[in-house]
């Protein structure tokens, strides 16, 4: 059997403090394929130094290696060319896109230090896997270390349309760096497509049977490959005893209100202002619901260095703060809105409590909370999930509510909808989408891929 190498940005291998691992579903299926062969996975430590020696650490029976960065490394690479360059731009924000030379320069400084540090690494058999916009020109380097192995490729966020990515100074040269790869997956077939277009389009490429693709002499398959949770052990996890206790806390609290939650990390595209502005609007329309209702927005800080993310912070408490004091009663306050993390176990409680799980990404890759709040729920009483048409997992979970998260009325409709949705149809509904959730799940995925990277 063929030893897995895991490389991304960061790393959820198991910790000596959690030999289980992080929880995640992604972690979840990687570090299960890892232990099995007896694989690597290799990224940053998140720390800051000059050294960037591999430092090696095996917990759960899976090994992890990491390496810090210096400050003008973070600073470049992760800060500015991942976190202000490409992901703007991938999630159709040009007005936020930075294009600074050196926030390219360290991005390629960067990912060459990674294929220089993990090349000695890499044995003859080993299938390698690189993760996300943060290594998109890994492979094309390793390539030049002089790695023959099969490698492939997966994004996690959108890929941008044409008109938009050639805004992106060196976008061929990024482009054609993915030519290194055996296997190039995404999200959906939209994001697919996109790529197709470019490089049909900006590269001459021809597009072949059996999802190849063709540039010069080059040929490489592209696939759409969407991601899931582990459904099973998220299900348990609902109905566990910690899930249990957070569902009864809200409840409590809840004074018999329907709740409507939103879990976000803050970031602008997640549609958190455009969401509250949504649930104003369904105050504005319903007031003989208003004290009948509540959303309770979590949404944990992220990327605090950049400035973008400083400024939808300031804005989100401004917003909560106006709404609170326009619509607040003695008794009832229409939004909560808390800026920290929970673990999944009482983030599960909270989905279950909740009438409406409220997804409104202005674009996203996939969005695992749509998936996670549909996997939450019982099967004799479930809510509903409000959904934005612009999610990634708006492809599979076609029979949530999908709307348009630019508009406000479309957002109150959609409440006011759910709300008055009858239990035959919620059950009706969410048994849909559990039967994908449950089918197309976090392992389904990983299969999926590897078998694609090992014809």
């Amino acid at each position: 059997m063929s030893r897995l190498i895991v490389i991304s940005n960061r790393v959820q291998a198991p910790t000596e403090n959690e030999t289980g691992g992080a929880q995640g579903g992604l972690a979840v299926a990687l570090n299960a394929a890892l232990a099995e062969g007896e694989g690597i996975w290799f990224g940053w430590s998140g720390d800051t130094g000059e050294d960037n020696s591999l430092r090696f650490a095996t917990y759960g029976g899976v090994t992890s290696a990491v390496m810090d960065l210096s400050e003008q490394d973070v600073d470049e690479y992760y800060n500015g060319y991942a976190n202000r360059t490409l992901w703007p731009l991938f999630h159709f924000r040009l007005g936020l896109t930075e294009f600074e030379r050196d926030f390219a320069g360290g991005y390629e400084r960067v990912n060459r230090v990674f294929a220089e540090r993990i090349r000695p690494h890499i044995a003859e058999d080993d299938l390698v896997w690189v993760h996300d916009y943060h290594m998109i020109p890994l492979g094309w380097l390793l390539r030049q270390q002089g790695v023959t192995n099969r490698i492939g490729f997966f994004l996690h966020i959108p890929w941008p349309p044409t008109r938009l990515l050639v805004a992106l100074p060196d976008h061929r040269r990024l482009v054609e760096s993915m030519f290194a790869y055996d296997v190039v997956g995404f999200q959906t077939e939209e994001w697919l497509e996109s790529f197709c277009h470019y490089v049909t389009h900006e590269m001459g490429g021809v597009l072949g049977d059996d999802d190849t693709v063709t540039v010069g002499g080059r040929t490489i398959r592209a696939i759409a490959c969407p991601i899931g949770i582990e459904t099973k052990d998220f299900v348990e996890m609902a109905n566990g005893p910690e899930a249990r206790a957070a569902q009864m806390r809200q409840l409590e609290s809840a004074v018999g209100r329907s709740l409507i939650v939103g879990v976000d990390r803050l970031d602008y595209s997640k549609g958190l202002p455009e969401r509250f502005a949504g649930y104003e609007r369904f105050l504005q329309n319903y007031p003989d619901r208003q004290a009948l209702v509540y959303l309770l927005q979590i949404a944990p800080p992220s990327r605090s260095a950049v400035q973008s993310y400083r400024d939808i912070r300031a804005n989100l408490e401004q917003m909560s703060g106006r709404i609170n004091g326009a619509y607040a009663d003695t008794d009832w306050v229409p939004i909560r809105y808390v800026n920290r993390g929970y673990p999944r176990a009482t983030l599960a409680g909270i989905y279950r409590a909740a009438r409406i799980g409220l997804v409104t990404p202005l674009r996203d890759g996939m969005n695992l909370v749509a998936k996670e709040y549909v996997a939450a729920q019982s099967p004799h009483d479930p809510g509903v999930l409000i959904l934005s048409r612009f999610a990634g997992a708006a492809a599979q979970l076609d029979q949530a509510l999908l709307v348009n998260p630019y508009s406000a009325e479309d957002v109150s409709d959609a409440i006011d909808k759910a709300l008055r949705m009858p239990k035959a149809e919620r059950i009706e509904r969410w048994q849909a989408m559990f039967d994908n959730v449950t089918a197309e799940d976090v392992i389904w995925w990983r299969r999926r891929f590897l078998d694609v990277l090992t014809a």
